[in-house]
């Protein structure tokens, strides 16, 4: 059994593999570019973060019906949970398919018919972060935050991702001060591809309680004693870092050097169907790859649960810590 962990960062329309996307686009009349599942994942060589981008939104064509998001989500969870995932917190991109005529209703709704039966089925807690995406303007997502109003109680945050240089924090100022004031919590990707100012944006400016990936906030001593000193959690990817280039292997990541310096340092998958591993294999990669010891690793655990947003089952927070202590590699 793999080690108990959180997953702190995962979207969900990154879990949608290619055979899923195949079956998906036979069920609604989706023709795909491609001739076949290996063909498929032949496209998955990428240059930087655009590149990614642009086939993980073509896929998404095939997401149309409450149905499709459900099956998404159940297919994420199952494949969690055989990871060692006990509890996940999941970010979807409603803009991304409002614009191809896919209502919020429909996402989330379908998403939350797995989500509400994932213990029972797949022993895995779950909450729902709905995120902006940066490149598309503020107005945007003031009108996405407005259209998810109806299904607040399904969202327990906000959060911030998609092409990140040239769309700094401070641009989304409004939105996440609406959703602060709407009892929402805040996090936002910042400092993956873009500069440590922008995790710095992140905290003064839209109130974040997490920052997404951050791996650039090395370059800012500055910044790493104000992280490590107030508890900020990082949510690391690893395996999607050497993926799109931000590292250029996975020797070279910066996580032990993190974990030295003090910070928050969680592991978590990003868009695992895309960069080559879900949960515990990028606890794998990092072991092996970086000689992290067993105790790292429980660090990397525990840190998961303590950095997850359970403060309203912390009974429930107690019994994941209490799993990850008592854990024997």
């Amino acid at each position: 059994m793999p080690l108990p962990k959180a997953e702190l960062h995962l979207h969900i329309e990154g879990t949608l593999e290619p055979e899923l996307a195949f079956e998906l686009a036979a069920r609604n009349g989706v023709k795909l570019p491609y001739a076949d599942t290996d063909a498929l994942r032949e496209a998955y060589r990428f240059e930087n973060l655009q590149s990614f981008l642009n086939l993980y939104y073509e896929l998404m064509a095939v997401l149309r019906t409450e149905r499709d998001f459900e099956d998404l989500a159940n297919a994420y969870l199952a494949r969690a949970a055989a990871q060692g995932v006990r509890h996940a917190e999941i970010f979807f991109d409603p803009q991304a398919h409002i614009a191809r005529g896919v209502a919020v209703g429909t996402v989330v709704e379908g998403l939350a018919r797995a989500l509400d039966r994932s213990e029972e089925n797949h022993g895995v807690s779950t909450h729902l972060i709905l995120c902006f995406l940066r490149d598309e303007s503020a107005e945007s997502a003031l009108a996405t935050l407005d259209a998810a109003k109806p299904y607040l109680d399904r969202i327990i945050g906000v959060g911030l991702d998609s092409a990140e240089v040239g769309h700094p924090p401070v641009k989304f100022r409004e939105v996440y001060e609406s959703a602060a004031a709407l009892g929402l919590r805040r996090v936002a990707h910042a400092g993956e591809e873009g500069p440590p100012e922008y995790i710095t944006e992140a905290l003064d400016i839209l109130g974040v309680e997490r920052i997404d990936h951050g791996l650039r906030c090395m370059e800012s001593p500055e910044l790493v004693a104000r992280l490590a000193r107030d508890r900020v959690p990082l949510t690391l990817c690893p395996l999607s870092n050497v993926r799109l280039r931000t590292v250029d292997t996975l020797a070279d990541h910066p996580l032990p050097a993190m974990l030295d310096a003090g910070l928050l340092c969680t592991v978590n998958s990003d868009d695992p169907a895309y960069f080559g591993g879900y949960a515990d294999d990028n606890f794998k990669a990092v072991r092996e790859t970086l000689a992290l010891t067993e105790e790292q690793l429980r660090e990397l655990a525990r840190n998961s649960f303590e950095a997850s947003f359970l403060e309203d089952d912390e009974e429930r927070r107690a019994r994941y810590l209490a799993e990850v202590e008592n854990y024997e590699f």
